[in-house]
């Protein structure tokens, strides 16, 4: 069966590029682009593992990731930003992996294969 990866963003052009390539990978891929719409799908049907941006407009991704943890557990989440300074912010600690954005999906790609096997 394959695993199912959430993208949150609120950039339209990352939304499909990551949509585009990890589907490419073999992966099941939904996309949102608010914190409160990725919460409605993850109630409606949880990932194996959500990337997640941080500076979004309504909920930032910080808040999300404080709201999955103390509603569904221990999804596996990937902080992917193009705000490097959050990686040593103790808020973003909570996520299984910090990547910054990036045109070269490669490490993204490996971390995501990595949480999931």
């Amino acid at each position: 069966m394959n695993k199912k990866i959430l993208v949150i963003d609120d950039e339209e052009s990352i939304r499909i590029l990551y949509h585009d390539e990890f589907s490419q990978a073999g992966y099941l891929v939904r996309t949102a682009a608010t914190g409160e719409e990725a919460l409605e799908l993850v109630s409606q049907d949880p990932p194996d593992l959500i990337t997640l941006d941080i500076k979004m407009s309504g909920m930032d991704g910080i808040h999300f990731l404080r709201m999955l943890r103390e509603n569904f557990g221990p999804i596996p989440v990937i902080i992917s930003t193009a705000y490097g300074e959050f990686k040593h912010d103790f808020s973003v600690w909570a996520s299984d992996a910090y990547v910054t954005k990036s045109a070269d999906m490669s490490t993204l790609l490996r971390t995501v294969d990595s949480l999931l096997t």
